[in-house]
């Protein structure tokens, strides 16, 4: 299974990107997807997560500016982030707890990260 990422560049203050990460290879389903980031010197934090189900979850340093959903028929998450700080630069990575098979354990993996910069 591997999680790709793309959307992310280069953008100034203020304006508007969204991130897409797609699951291929052997998926029999997707628990949880979540975006998570991690900027120069900074531990890794949660952004976003969503359920299978759709529910939502947000870290209070992004809530109101930025979007989680998902496709399912796709095995695809987004995140539609906008109002961009430049607190918000960091390499954003995409995490999904996949089962590859009815009998199979859910399994947590990471896609590769995409660089994400905001300029003031």
């Amino acid at each position: 299974v591997q999680l790709v990422e793309s959307g992310g560049g280069l953008v100034q203050a203020g304006g508007s990107l969204r991130l897409s990460c797609a699951a291929s290879g052997r998926v029999f389903s997707i628990n949880a997807m979540a975006w998570y980031r991690q900027a120069p010197g900074k531990q890794r934090e949660m952004v976003a997560d969503i359920t299978s189900g759709g529910s939502t979850n947000y870290a209070d340093s992004v809530k109101g500016r930025f979007t989680i959903s998902r496709d399912n028929a796709k095995n695809t998450v987004y995140l539609q982030m906008n109002s961009l700080k430049p607190e918000d630069t960091a390499v954003y990575y995409c995490n999904a707890g996949v089962r590859r098979s009815m009998l199979s354990p859910i399994v947590e993996y990471w896609g590769q990260g995409t660089q994400v910069t905001v300029s003031s």
